[in-house]
């Protein structure tokens, strides 16, 4: 899956539409509150990781980093 579909799957998840997301993002981080400003990064995959963050916790979701099975 790739991160625009990623990312829009989880908010439909999380039960909110692209502009209750935005809008939560423009009052909590200073983010543009143009959907289209956010469906281009994620089309583009040009989010950044801060970016993502901030994401994650208006949708009250946490970025949790795993370690893999060994590799050798």
């Amino acid at each position: 899956m790739n991160v625009r579909n990623e990312i829009k799957a989880q908010i439909v998840r999380a039960g909110f539409t692209m502009q209750e997301v935005v809008d939560r993002l423009a009052d909590e981080y200073d983010w543009s509150d143009s959907v289209s400003n956010l469906s281009a990064k994620l089309q583009r995959e040009s989010i950044r990781y801060k970016e993502a963050m901030e994401l994650a916790d208006v949708l009250d979701c946490d970025i949790v980093w795993v370690k893999r099975g060994d590799r050798r």
